[in-house]
């Protein structure tokens, strides 16, 4: 996953290059590892990775503070103009309103006059209150929400451990949200594909939200542990995005919708926006609630221990963390995939689809995504529409 909210960043717009190798521009913070939610859906604490139970349930101030140093350490050594952070969990809510201030204060203080700090959270919002918002406002804070569609939809994964729906509670949230008071903090919802919400109710009930972006997330799935299909060459998945860009292109674009939006870019020869697409270069890392430093969170649906990598913020630079085989392993681009996918007419656009659904036990990740149909078909269908690419790079050129 890019997470929902954390931009791709564009290497070319920083004036690094004093570091010593590449740089990490993109940074998820588990803030508490917990959650008040037990989403059947869940890739932390329903996949096979369960590292999850040994660890602090908050992260302490020690940890932010020394995250917060490395991340200027960083800055500095690479002269990076802007660097993207998300605020996770878990659910970062959970630390409280005081804790969640101090964390914010902490980072902002840690980075301010040394680069542009792009600060978000990702939310379940069931707990998310107008205190919540003060301290979103106060210290720029750009909030996604988990919505996976109506009350049916969202309440058939998105539930309380006893089985209570969250769904009145999110979109009340939401609406707090939208006030003219808190508006600069909402950043989009994120939405979980699910075959069986209809997928134009799904968008219709999204729109009404009013949200500022949309972010459909394929769910999270390997070659061993296959996402519902109806069929042999079904492609599912791509059948119920492509209902919805229909609709989405008919009635002229209404809302960014991020995969959407990526796909036209990368057709445009432009960047990718999500960590799903492209062959951009990953410049993410994860730091957990013990300070421990590891790969994007989706790998914890591959095997235990898939995103470690043995450093933390105590004893590693981030320029370590960059230098880990790991890491360098997924800077390789197009060099670096199977070889189906190298020689696939969609590569430079599918990009191999997210590493960690390409997992599969006997030869890991040396494989296509286990969406693959999907997504070449989906690729396709933005490929057959030259005129909505113009039009939406048109659409780029007179929002920038």
């Amino acid at each position: 996953m890019t997470k929902a909210g954390l931009p791709h960043s564009n290497p070319a717009s920083d004036a690094s290059a004093a570091g010593s190798g590449p740089a990490l521009r993109q940074f998820v913070v588990k803030v508490h590892s917990r959650c008040d939610l037990a989403c059947d859906h869940c890739y932390v604490y329903e996949h096979a990775d369960q590292s999850w139970r040994g660890r602090p349930r908050v992260m302490s101030q020690d940890v932010v503070a020394q995250t917060a140093a490395r991340m200027a350490e960083h800055v500095i050594a690479h002269r990076l103009n802007t660097v993207h952070l998300v605020l996770h969990g878990g659910e970062p809510l959970l630390v409280g309103h005081t804790r969640l201030r101090r964390i914010a204060q902490e980072f902002r203080s840690a980075l301010d006059g040394l680069c542009r700090l792009d600060l978000r959270l990702q939310t379940n919002a069931v707990r998310l209150d107008e205190q919540f918002c003060e301290i979103f406002r106060a210290y720029d804070i750009k909030v996604g929400v988990s919505v996976d569609g109506d009350r049916t939809a969202h309440d058939r994964h998105r539930r309380f451990a006893d089985g209570r729906g969250s769904y009145d509670r999110v979109v009340g949230a939401v609406q707090l949200l939208q006030e003219s008071r808190h508006r600069n903090s909402f950043a989009g919802i994120l939405c979980t594909i699910d075959l069986e919400n209809d997928p134009l109710r799904t968008y219709e009930t999204l729109l009404a939200l009013d949200p500022p972006k949309i972010d459909f997330l394929l769910p999270h799935a390997t070659w061993n542990t296959p996402p519902p299909r109806s069929g042999p060459g079904a492609t599912p998945y791509a059948d119920w995005l492509i209902t919805i860009a229909e609709q989405w292109f008919a009635a002229g674009c209404p809302v960014p919708v991020r995969l959407f939006d990526s796909v036209l870019s990368l057709l445009g020869g432009g960047p990718s926006l999500v960590e799903s697409m492209g062959t951009d270069s990953v410049e993410l890392v994860v730091v957990e609630t013990d300070g421990t430093f590891e790969q994007a969170d989706s790998l914890k649906i591959a095997y235990p221990g898939a995103p470690a990598m043995g450093m933390t913020v105590f004893s590693h630079s981030l320029d370590e963390v960059a230098a880990h085989p790991a890491m360098r392993k997924r800077r390789r681009g197009i060099a670096g995939l199977c070889t189906s996918c190298r020689s696939c007419s969609v590569v430079r656009m599918c990009g191999g689809g997210l590493y960690a659904h390409r997992f599969r036990a006997e030869n890991g990740f040396d494989n296509p995504s286990v969406f693959c149909r999907d997504l070449k078909k989906m690729i396709s269908y933005f490929q057959d529409r030259p005129r909505l690419v113009r039009a939406s790079r048109q659409t780029d050129a007179e929002r920038s």
